[in-house]
Order: structure tokens, then sequence, then C-alpha cells
């Protein structure tokens, strides 16, 4: 399936375009990663945007992202496992 850069995709579209999970989809979106408008209770993502998601240059702010969610979630388990040892 090709990506046209002046075609309107939905979430669910970009995520079978980008081949990952709705939840990722979402994350991408809410993050800032792709640029998204939102017409009523749903995301509409130009293809340009999609093209830029995987350009080479957007890479490295992706795992950013991801690492930085990671981190937080690693935090409040380290913490459990802190307040169980004493």
């Amino acid at each position: 399936m090709e990506i046209k850069a002046n075609e309107v995709y939905t979430a669910q579209e970009a995520q079978k375009l980008l081949k990952v999970s709705p939840s990722t989809t979402m994350r991408l979106i809410k993050g800032g990663v792709i640029r998204a408008a939102k017409v009523g209770k749903q995301y509409r993502i130009m293809g340009k945007e999609l093209l830029r998601i995987v350009s080479p240059q957007i890479e490295d702010k992706v795992g950013k992202i991801y690492n930085k969610g990671r981190q937080w979630v690693h935090e409040g388990i380290d913490d459990d496992e802190t307040l169980k040892k004493r």
C-alpha cells in the first residue's frame, strides 16, 4: 500500500500503513510526533505527515518519546520495590 502525500487518513488507516499498534498510533498523535486534526471524535492525518514519520530525521524524536514513557513506568515500579524492601 502506498502513502499518498495529499490523501487524508484516519488513525486506523495510519496504524495499518505504519504497521504499529493502536496504542502506539495514539501515543504518537498525542505526543505530537504525528500532527493530526480531530474531527468529531476521530483523528485525520495527512499523508505527508505519515511520510514524514518514516523519514530518518524523525526516528530520534520518536525514540526519545518512547524512552521517556518507559522511564516513567520504571520509576513507578522501582519506587514500589524500594518500599517493599523497607
